[in-house]
């Protein structure tokens, strides 16, 4: 599965090009307006029309939207930001989210996933009257009991190791103190809660990571990092270009307010403090964000990434579906055939 990466990354060719190897292709709904996305869909649908096979399936993701944050909270932030780089309005919105959905019914896609939170049981039902499954992005156990009750069909486990931002549903920096769940750990502890299917996410890119994952129960392996360097991806070069330094992520709320790991740089150094205000904060550094690309400034931008980054290649989003198959199904029938010699 291809991870959605909002906010440039992702495109309808990227999302094309993996459903057409055989993978399934993912497009990002975050920070577009309903009908932008609803002509991405029909981009996408475009680009997979396949005379023999026919439609080929693919996902829409959402952002699920929260709950304003009181201006006190982020305020001091922005004051301090605003010395130095230019800052936009702090606002809060819900993405567009009810268009979405509505859009969503009005040409189905085969899957909605979801992140930052669980859709209502009223809204899942309603998309599972069109056709649309609905998988639930989830960081904890707690998180996926809430996601099948309200009835998803599929959990999405995102480990620490992802890039971009954490997937939680209500981001609190009173857990910081606790380290966040990897992958692997993640994984176990879910299909020894459910019997609902789970996706791994975070950290993988090789097919021995997706053979590890798929051995430990996994339905299905996504990854996003690994795609940001296909030239079908909509990544900006400054980012391309930071991916294949051997540098370390980590965990910031710099500058979206809301937890998220890309490659460490100044900016996220200088500002460890960065309240949780999503999207308030996200909206209000978009200018400085632009500016820094613009200059190319990588020590002033969001480089979202995942902690395997460096293992990113720039090659059709197609042909790293493939390669991450043959991998996979070698690295499964070699440890079935050590598995067979031990015994």
């Amino acid at each position: 599965m291809l991870a959605p990466m909002a906010g440039g990354p992702s495109t309808p060719e990227l999302a094309a090009a993996v459903s057409a190897a055989g993978g399934l292709g993912f497009l990002a709904a975050g920070y577009l307006d309903a009908a932008d996305l609803a002509d991405r869909i029909v981009r996408t649908r475009a680009l997979l029309f396949d005379s023999d096979r026919g439609a080929l399936p693919f996902g829409v993701n959402l952002f699920v939207p929260g709950a304003p944050t009181p201006a006190e909270h982020f305020a001091p932030y922005l004051e301090r930001l605003g010395r130095e780089f230019p800052l936009g309005e702090a606002r809060f919105d819900t993405d567009d989210w009810d268009a979405k959905l509505d859009a969503l019914v009005a040409d189905p896609v085969a899957v909605a996933s979801f992140t930052f939170g669980c859709p209502s049981a009223r809204e899942i039902d309603r998309l599972r009257s069109v056709g649309t499954e609905s998988w639930v992005t989830v960081t904890s156990v707690g998180e996926a009991r809430t996601a099948i009750e309200a009835g998803a069909d599929v959990l999405i486990a995102q480990g620490a190791e992802a890039g971009g931002h954490r997937a939680t549903f209500v981001d609190r920096p009173a857990d910081d103190a606790a380290d966040p769940l990897s992958t692997l750990a993640l994984l176990q502890l879910l299909t020894a809660a459910t019997d609902h299917p789970v996706v791994a996410a975070g950290g993988l890119a090789t097919g021995a990571g997706i053979a590890a994952v798929l051995a430990a129960g996994a339905a299905a392996a996504q990854l996003g990092t690994a795609f940001l360097n296909c030239p079908e991806a909509g990544t900006a070069q400054l980012h391309r270009d930071a991916l294949v330094i051997d540098a370390p992520t980590m965990l910031t709320r710099a500058f979206s307010g809301r937890r998220a790991r890309g490659l460490r740089n100044r900016f996220i150094l200088d500002h460890p403090d960065a309240p949780a205000a999503y999207p308030e904060i996200h909206y209000a550094t978009g200018p400085l964000r632009k500016q820094a690309r613009a200059a190319g400034n990588a020590d002033a931008v969001n480089l979202w990434a995942g902690q395997t980054h460096t293992l990113t290649s720039a090659v059709p989003a197609a042909d790293l579906v493939r390669s991450l198959s043959a991998e996979t199904k070698n690295a499964l029938k070699l440890a079935l055939s050590r598995t067979i010699q031990d015994c």
